[in-house]
């Protein structure tokens, strides 16, 4: 009746549980002529060989998104199942929908049949509005909220847009900060690479300083070789990446199972700019990569270059150590900053600052250790130590690679690590019966009757039964929905149920107790001991926050209310779930099987072990940090990569050393265990740097990272077998790889390698 308003389009929209699937599929029910003048894509085209005009008045019909047709493995003309309330239901694909969103599953049928077929009757989700020409959105916004009963909000299409975008902000944000981190060590390593190169080459620069080379034209020539490399990798690096993606989308789907994007089967959509972007991207990090190492060669004095046995100083010319002091104390007091728009900006800084500092520190510390090393009385072991302690910032390149990437491998074992072992502690507290039943996989379609329920509870080998429901309550319009879980709670012992952390209170006096996620806390402010209202049943309701949960499953918060009160104040209960404890003796087996012979339609009932939803969660779980755990393996390869790289490239500068040491009576088995020596000792000060950064790191990631972004907590656990593992690895790997470049350098004329100091 709003004069603002030309055409209101009602809208009832539910989840739809399907057979066999723990996936749901999204129905909405329009007045098709309304429909028709706001949004003509919700209007669905008859089509096969029963089609009809009136399909869409149909009340057994409905209408299927291409790709939701292409999902279910249907045409038109077929039946779709689905579950409604304890029956099922089955529906003729009438036709198809012209949506525009390609990845888009969903079903649309006439109002009418979806509130009496799902059992909603008198009962709207949503109202679209098209206002008329000139009304001010804004203003009209305000107006129309006076007008809502509690819990329901007015939206613009700009505030889905963006409660859609809130759905995986901090999910992407973090994916996109890994891939920084991938980019930083690879571009460390063009670094190393580069910077080892020039070192093995420095004679041959200054003779073409000495022949007339300019130094700008020298730094061009050795810019332009990190260009060279850097558009290759890029090229390589874009369109493996692209493939890599799509493979992920195919299996994977576009959230790596984290449940973000229900009922959306995403496409590999990677344009022109977005591609130039992450080729731009690689190309800047090789040239970065060299050119400090070219500056520095260039800058060098051609007649001291000239010098047989001169190595330079072109790794690194810091002569203090405050400014990597700086930088770590930077990190480290960033950490105390809160997160910018609800992600832990100031956190990715702290370790990025932290990281920096540890690399120009470690020349320092390097050098002081070496020296601190004890000389052995042995030949072999004495030159290893002596080499070591006489080149530190040589040695530092290769060092550097090892830290970084065995820190950024630890940090995130130890991270994913202390998440998995909170996340199983967490399952055991949240799945306390033997077997749960759900009234279908998934959605809000399916319930268990009254009439079912009297029946569970009076099957033999049943001890106790629990009913559960999840609903949903808007809080704010800008965030997504709150679950609102309904479950038997005993006020006095919530721990049984719930995973408690903190203090909780007996609101024995005061409004009824719900308890609260860590993300109510975050994103609401609810604390331990407040009074707050619900909106329930279209009235605003009082409560007390009795506690706070942990909560892993739901990122953006949820709230527990005993049953009785949720009876109370909505009238009613459509349990979806049942937890199931078991009388001793009887076994899981036996009880499914009790409930399948004597429960009309347990067919459609799901059955699932505790045991079988822990492994199933997680199952999910590892799926959902697969790219970690594949970032982790590329940082061990980078590490190894750096590795050889660096004793390769001292080997080539050091072939006069190790002629000359062959000259005076030394084997090449003890030029090669001296070598062996080096590797392990480089790589064994590597991983303890390494250990120690990337314990800090992920002590950032655990105690402010995650909470800012997901809100919630986990303890600390470190892995100290799979990172034993990794330790020993690089160690062997920094060994075995400086005594083939050694062999490789030594297996020419002893005579040539020392025929530069005659």
């Amino acid at each position: 009746r709003l004069p603002e308003v030309a055409v209101a389009s009602p809208v009832v929209a539910v989840e739809a549980s399907l057979p066999a699937r723990r996936e749901t599929l999204d129905i909405l029910g329009v007045d098709v002529f309304r429909a028709m003048a706001i949004n003509p894509g919700l209007v669905g085209a008859p089509s096969g060989a029963r089609a009809s005009r009136l399909d869409p008045l149909d009340p057994s019909a409905v209408f299927l998104s291409p790709a939701a047709l292409a999902w279910l493995h249907l045409k038109p003309g077929e039946m779709l199942h689905v579950r409604a309330g304890s029956g099922g239901l089955s529906l003729r694909v009438a036709g198809t929908l012209p949506v525009t969103s390609a990845g888009l599953r969903l079903g649309v049928m006439d109002i009418g049949a979806a509130q009496w077929r799902f059992g909603t009757l008198g009962r709207l989700q949503r109202i679209d509005l098209r206002l008329r020409s000139g009304v001010d959105v804004a203003a009209f916004r305000e107006k129309v909220a006076a007008l809502l009963p509690p819990g329901v909000v007015a939206v613009t299409p700009e505030d889905t847009r963006h409660l859609l975008s809130n759905l995986s902000l901090a999910y992407r944000v973090n994916l996109n900060v890994l891939a920084l981190v991938a980019l930083f060590t690879g571009a460390f390593l063009v670094f190393s690479g580069q910077s080892l190169s020039v070192l093995s080459r420095r004679a041959q620069f200054a003779l073409l300083r000495a022949l007339g080379v300019t130094r700008r034209g020298l730094l061009r020539l050795i810019v332009t070789e990190s260009l060279v490399l850097g558009v290759a990798g890029a090229a390589l690096g874009v369109l493996l990446g692209a493939l890599l993606a799509a493979a992920v989308l195919r299996y994977g789907g576009g959230d790596l199972g984290g449940g973000y994007f229900p009922g959306v089967q995403p496409t590999l959509r990677l344009g022109v700019p977005a591609a130039l972007s992450f080729f731009a991207l690689g190309v800047a990090a090789a040239v970065l990569g060299g050119t400090v190492p070219a500056w520095e060669v260039s800058s060098a004095s051609p007649a001291a270059a000239l010098k047989a046995g001169d190595d330079g100083d072109a790794a690194t010319r810091m002569r203090t150590v405050w400014p990597a002091l700086a930088l770590v104390a930077a990190g480290v007091a960033l950490t105390g900053a809160g997160p910018v728009d609800g992600l832990p900006l100031f956190a990715y800084l702290s370790i990025a600052l932290l990281l920096t500092g540890t690399v120009l520190w470690i020349p320092h510390l390097a050098r002081w250790v070496f020296r601190m090393l004890p000389r052995p009385h042995r030949a072999v072991p004495f030159l290893a130590t002596a080499q070591l302690a006489g080149a530190p910032r040589r040695m530092a390149i290769g060092l550097a690679g090892v830290v970084v990437s065995f820190g950024l491998m630890a940090a995130m074992a130890i991270m994913v690590s202390s998440f998995r072992g909170s996340f199983e502690a967490w399952l055991d507290t949240v799945l306390p019966a033997q077997l749960y039943l759900r009234a279908a996989g998934g959605g809000t379609t399916g319930y268990f009757s009254d009439e079912e329920r009297r029946a569970l509870a009076a099957l033999p080998g049943i001890e106790n039964i629990e009913f559960m429901r999840t609903d949903q309550l808007t809080l704010n319009p800008r965030l997504p929905p709150v679950a609102l879980i309904v479950r038997p709670i005993d006020p006095r012992h919530p721990e049984k149920r719930l995973a408690l952390l903190g203090a909780t209170v007996d609101p024995a006096t005061g409004p009824p107790p719900v308890w609260v996620s860590e993300a109510m806390v975050d994103l609401y402010g609810m604390r331990v001991g407040a009074h707050i209202e619900l909106p329930l049943a279209g009235q605003r309701r009082a409560f007390t926050v009795a506690g706070v949960w942990r909560d892993y499953a739901r990122q953006f918060g949820a709230i527990v209310m005993s049953t009785s009160d949720a009876r109370r104040f909505t009238g009613g209960l459509r349990a979806t779930e049942a937890a199931l404890w078991l009388a001793p003796h009887t076994t899981v087996a036996q009880a499914a099987r009790a409930i399948r012979e004597r429960l009309q339609g347990a067919g459609r009932i799901e059955f699932e072990s505790a045991g079988d939803m822990r492994a199933a969660s997680v199952r999910i779980f590892d799926r959902s940090f697969a790219v970690t755990y594949l970032l982790e393996g590329v940082a061990i390869v980078i590490g190894v990569f750096g590795v050889a790289v660096s004793f390769g490239a001292q080997a080539l500068a050091r072939a006069r050393e190790f002629g000359m040491l062959r000259h005076i009576g030394v084997t090449r088995a003890q030029v090669g265990l001296v070598l062996a020596i080096e590797g392990a000792l480089l790589g064994l000060l590597g991983v303890v740097m390494g250990l120690v950064l990337g314990w800090g790191v992920a002590l950032i990631l655990v105690t402010i990272v995650n909470p800012q972004s997901f809100h919630w907590t986990m303890s600390m656990h470190t892995p100290w077998g799979l990172l034993g593992a990794a330790a020993l690895a690089l160690l062997a790997a920094a060994s075995l790889t400086a005594v083939i470049s050694g062999r490789r350098v030594m297996s020419g004329e002893v005579v040539r390698a020392v025929r530069e100091d005659w």
